[in-house]
């Protein structure tokens, strides 16, 4: 097979002085780079003590709202299950019971609610979907654990608190 080219390079090759065959000055220069990162600002935070600060726009961990009355949100019309590329939203819809009223909104709502948390990617379109604003990535980070059965967040995990009526 011939060359593409009939270019040739041509490489001189010098003979290394002292200096270079003890290699100080390698050894100098790496040195004082080792020694110049002492000084500079570390890039860990101690976790534990010091939180780090997040930006405006970061998603944590999902909820499900509730409205001004403290009944749930949430629907159960299945677009956020939809959206979600990872498909990690699962749900089941049942109907209301009448004696439910003060629980759900619509007549129709999620009895299921589960995220797989392993699954996420925290993307957002799932917010984006709901057309009830139900649900928002607004909490904290999502915890360690050591079982993947604990990443599996049901409503329990999910669903906020009710307002404390006064």
């Amino acid at each position: 097979m011939e060359p593409l080219t009939s270019k040739k390079k041509v490489l001189e090759k010098k003979p290394l002085t002292l200096a270079e065959r003890l290699y100080l000055p390698a050894i100098a220069k790496g040195m004082s780079i080792t020694i110049s990162h002492f000084f500079k600002k570390e890039a860990t935070i101690r976790y534990p003590e010091v939180e780090r600060e997040f930006s405006t726009n970061f998603r944590g961990m999902h909820s499900l709202k509730r409205d001004e009355e403290g009944r749930e949100r949430c629907t159960a019309c299945g677009l956020c299950a939809l959206s979600c590329p990872a498909e990690a939203i699962t749900m089941i819809a049942a109907e209301r019971k009448p004696e439910e009223k003060d629980l759900y909104r619509e007549e129709k709502y999620a009895s299921v609610y589960e995220i797989n948390m392993l699954r996420c990617i925290f993307c957002g379109l799932c917010e984006e979907a709901c057309p009830k604003e139900a649900i928002y990535l607004d909490g904290p980070i999502v915890p360690a654990d050591y079982l993947r059965k604990d990443f599996i967040y049901g409503k329990d995990k999910l669903v906020e608190q009710p307002l404390t009526k006064k």
